[in-house]
């Protein structure tokens, strides 16, 4: 068997070196920017400056990148607005605070207007989002505990929520005053 598995692959060798397939690269078929585009566009929402870097990325001109975009968003398929909201909905949904999703948000080149106008569309209501995610993830008495405490405080901290609502959430505010 071993043999026959070896004058196999010298066989394959010769006809390979007769045929120069492997002198040969692959020829891959240039992409059309506006299909991949609209491929990515039909599975989520993805900003501009996402969609650039993802066509640029499979091999698409930059010139012929930009005009199917703008095409896009002629027709409405692609809104950096619309991205925005849903990102910032998404982001608040699974526990994290305006300040990350700001930062998040600010890694896709958008402005500062949609920025804020996708985090007034969330309607969260931080603080309480703060205590219920503090109360979720340190149920009980944990929190009594000054080291748990702590460890609260730079969980909330790390997820992107402001100093006062995560003092809030845990009873810092109490605990730093030192009216004990």
């Amino acid at each position: 068997m071993i043999a026959a598995t070896h004058g196999y692959f010298k066989a394959m060798k010769r006809y390979r070196a007769q045929h120069r397939l492997d002198d040969q690269p692959a020829a891959k078929p240039p992409i059309d920017p506006y299909q991949k585009a609209l491929g990515l566009l039909v599975r989520r929402e993805h900003s501009r400056r996402e969609l650039v870097r993802k066509l640029t990325d499979r091999g698409a001109e930059p010139a012929q990148s930009e005009v199917a975009l703008d095409c896009l968003v002629a027709l409405g398929y692609q809104d950096d607005d619309r991205f925005a909201r849903a990102l910032a909905r998404t982001r608040a949904a699974a526990g994290y605070g305006p300040q990350r999703i700001r930062a998040e948000l600010g890694t896709h080149a958008l402005t500062a207007e949609q920025i804020a106008a996708a985090l007034d569309a969330c309607e969260a209501d931080w603080p309480a989002a703060a205590r219920s995610l503090a109360a979720r993830r340190y149920p009980g008495g944990k929190l009594a505990d000054p080291k748990q405490r702590r460890k609260a405080i730079e969980f909330l901290l790390r997820r992107g929520f402001d100093h006062a609502s995560t003092f809030a959430a845990v009873g810092g505010w109490r605990m730093s005053s030192g009216d004990d």
